[in-house]
């Protein structure tokens, strides 16, 4: 062990002597530490006891850390030895923290999939957008200007609503590792969604419906059939996109959606209209995966982001419309036609509250075939100039009779 007056110039000028390292000591406080490898690499430390064990810190490599700013990070260590703090401690127990990618990952498989039938859409935005710049970084370092920076980065890009998805979504991430004792704090406090949202009520007119529905023949038969069965069974597009073959009969024209796929957790049985019988047999002649609408690059999974095909389908017909709309349109236009809105809620397997949910058991299959097989042939009418049949709808207890 070697003392030596730290100077700038003395550290720059200092060679290795031997095969072997050699510590030097600052001579003045606070007993900064250099230690000189064969090598001839620098290593700042400073030695300190704690629950009366040596330890050991090591601070950096010169020149990266320079020599003031090695002083200063050890005044400031052995502050915290004088309050009964362990530095060394605190920077294995640093270095071993977690980085957002590892929390992701656990946030993923440990909640997201067990409680989110929508968890693919937050492992998509976590691999597209966060991932790329936070991936490697220490959770614990991740500060509000970071989320901010990010939030800012998809509102330039011209995705001012997902960018308040991403908030929402990177805010759960950091509580749910609060919850697991991986972190203790999380930076999206007192951030503000970046934009104002405004409840949609866009509902294609009967001309846009038929410009969107020619422009689907230009895309490939998956993807155009998803967008017209979106339509015409009124259906959320993430229990679209996730209908399997195993769940559909084609002899008797039902399709079930489990429970588990279902977005309010309850098994939903939609009849599928002529119309809608007829793609799914197109599908069906040319099905090798599980998935009627299987991802273009895993055949094992369903297709996932629909955003740009939905973009490519806005500019080949000139209507604006983002692929949630279609839903919309298909009941709008259901209940124009006549049709109770009891049964349009039926079909869009809506909740009703209080007792009517208890105690109205009715299935009301019969209303829904019939609704629906009349909302396909409005539906064809409007593509091909042809006048749909109008039949009557009898309601339950009573009730008089509605043309659809």
């Amino acid at each position: 062990m070697a003392k030596a007056t730290f100077t700038a110039r003395w550290i720059a000028a200092l060679k290795p002597s031997t095969e072997k390292q050699v510590d030097y000591f600052d001579t003045k406080p606070p007993s900064l530490g250099l230690r000189l490898a064969p090598s001839g690499r620098k290593t700042w430390f400073i030695l300190y006891r704690a629950g009366g064990r040596l330890r050991r810190l090591t601070l950096g490599t010169y020149p990266v850390l320079s020599l003031a700013d090695a002083r200063e990070q050890a005044l400031s260590a052995r502050h915290t030895v004088a309050k009964g703090g362990d530095p060394a401690t605190d920077k294995q127990r640093l270095s071993a923290a977690p980085t957002v990618e590892e929390i992701a990952t656990q946030y993923l498989d440990l909640y997201a999939k067990v409680h989110k039938k929508s968890w693919r859409e937050d492992a998509r935005f976590l691999t597209t957008d966060v991932l790329p710049q936070w991936g490697q970084r220490k959770a614990y370092a991740i500060l509000r200007g970071d989320v901010i920076a990010l939030l800012d980065q998809i509102v330039e890009r011209g995705a001012p609503i997902m960018a308040n998805r991403a908030l929402r979504l990177v805010r759960r991430l950091f509580n749910w590792a609060i919850s697991r004792e991986l972190l203790d704090h999380n930076p999206c406090l007192q951030v503000k969604a970046p934009s104002k949202e405004v409840e949609r009520d866009r509902v294609l007119s009967e001309e846009e419906i038929g410009g969107v529905w020619a422009a689907c023949s230009q895309l490939d038969l998956v993807l155009h059939a998803y967008f017209k069965l979106s339509l015409l069974t009124a259906q959320r597009g993430g229990e679209v996109r996730a209908m399997r073959w195993a769940d559909i009969d084609l002899e008797t024209r039902w399709w079930t959606i489990p429970a588990e796929i279902a977005k309010n957790g309850l098994a939903h049985r939609v009849p599928l209209s002529p119309a809608a019988y007829d793609l799914l047999q197109q599908l069906e002649a040319t099905a090798s995966s599980q998935w009627v609408f299987p991802s273009p690059r895993r055949a094992q999974q369903p297709f996932q982001n629909v955003q740009k095909p939905a973009g490519q389908l806005v500019a080949m017909s000139g209507v604006v419309f983002v692929p949630h709309d279609l839903r919309r349109t298909a009941a709008s236009h259901m209940t124009s036609m006549g049709i109770p809105r009891l049964v349009v809620a039926k079909i869009l397997n809506h909740i009703e509250p209080g007792v009517t949910r208890v105690y109205d058991r009715h299935s009301y299959d019969a209303e829904k075939r019939q609704a629906l097989d009349a909302w396909g042939r409005k539906v064809l009418a409007l593509v091909t100039g042809e006048t749909g049949k109008v039949i009557p709808l009898r309601l339950r207890g009573g009730d008089s009779d509605a043309r659809i």
